[in-house]
């Protein structure tokens, strides 16, 4: 960090290298994401037996599947034998077993080694010792949570309680029912630069008037920099004559029921650490996963939710997609912009955050906190 003494109304930034550094990266990979609940997949994407899907959690591919018994269970995604991958593709539906294409070893859907060759003549392997590696796994607003930690913290504390503070209150994102909603559309974005960058653009709003035109149309307050995330309880109005949040204002859906009137017209904003957006507005959801790849490599993928009959009836989607679509290319083109800067001599002490962005100091303090262990 710099030495050089800072006038009040600025507070210095982690160093470039940071953001830049392989080794840092790998440090954050075993400190932050192989130690926290992450938020793999959404679980209807996993309904049938068998379906599965596989994700890279910090350096670790795992395996998600939905049992015999309808129970997701998550595996590293590693045969015991020699290593070699089990599910090679993204996503897939098994008939019956996981069977690994070097050796044929084979796994049930609840991980148990049931057969491989001439296993029959090793009478002294231990089935169960030589399954495949479990992963802690939880379901919470209709996503797959896993942590590759031997003992995961309290989910409650570490994810539950990020929405309860931001929102106010316990419980309160309950009223969007996100685990009853349905996937509306999809999309993936491989953005090209370090994760906490996006972090650091999605916590403030200095840039909003820069660089999101139809968000701050949207959301007036948003015009004056400072974002709604930063106080507890607080979503941004929608401009008077809008009915909906989409691209135009207009074309919106059936509201959810359980959101009240109090957060009716309005939009939060949450963040679950260390990869998790959430948006609310009153008839979707926004859910945004981070998946760092690379020190300046991150993909995020975005779904946005609405009530089942919505999507069922084939409703015209586009404006309210349209909308954050929009906002998240400008976000990651901006990210994309910044990350070769943290390489540069120019940003070696790192940079300066405004007032406006005091409240990305405690994100920097949290990431250093983690990385000393």
């Amino acid at each position: 960090m710099t030495s050089v003494s800072l006038p009040p109304s600025l507070v210095a930034t982690l160093p470039g290298s940071i953001y830049a550094d392989p080794g840092v990266f790998a440090q954050e990979q075993e400190k932050i994401f192989e130690r926290m609940w992450f938020a793999a997949a959404r679980s209807s994407d996993l309904a049938e037996t068998g379906k599965f899907v596989t994700k890279q959690v910090g350096r670790e591919n795992v395996v998600i599947v939905r049992g015999r018994d309808k129970q997701l269970r998550a595996f590293l995604n590693v045969c015991r034998h020699r290593g070699a991958r089990l599910c090679t593709q993204e996503e897939g539906q098994l008939r019956r077993n996981i069977q690994c294409m070097y050796h044929a070893w084979t796994y049930g859907l609840d991980g148990k080694l049931v057969a491989a060759p001439n296993l029959t003549k090793m009478q002294d392997i231990d089935r169960g010792e030589y399954g495949l590696i479990n992963v802690a796994l939880r379901e919470w607003l209709g996503y797959v949570w896993v942590c590759l930690a031997d003992e995961p913290p309290s989910f409650e504390t570490d994810v539950i309680a990020a929405a309860d503070e931001r929102l106010g209150g316990e419980g309160v994102i309950g009223g969007w029912q996100v685990d009853e909603l349905a996937v509306g559309k999809r999309i993936t974005y491989d953005v090209k630069a370090n994760w906490k960058l996006i972090i650091e653009n999605f916590m403030e709003c200095y840039h909003c008037a820069t660089i999101h035109p139809e968000l701050t149309e949207m959301l007036p307050e948003f015009a004056g920099g400072y974002a709604a995330q930063a106080f507890v309880g607080h979503g941004a109005e929608f401009r008077d004559d809008a009915q909906a949040f989409t691209i135009d204002g207009a074309g919106g859906h059936e509201r959810i029921p359980g959101v009240d009137e109090d957060h009716d017209r309005r939009y939060y904003a949450i963040t679950v650490r260390p990869q998790v957006f959430i948006n609310l507005v009153p008839d979707h959801v926004i859910f945004h996963r981070m998946f760092p790849m690379a020190v300046d490599r991150t993909i995020v993928e975005c779904d946005w939710l609405y009530l089942p009959g919505v999507v069922e009836s084939g409703a015209d989607l586009t404006r309210s997609v349209e909308l954050f679509d929009r906002v998240n290319r400008q976000d990651f083109e901006a990210c994309e912009v910044t990350q070769p800067g943290m390489s540069s001599r120019a940003y070696r002490a790192g940079g300066v955050l405004v007032p406006s962005e005091h409240h990305i100091a405690e994100f920097h303090e949290w990431v250093q906190t983690r990385l000393l262990g």
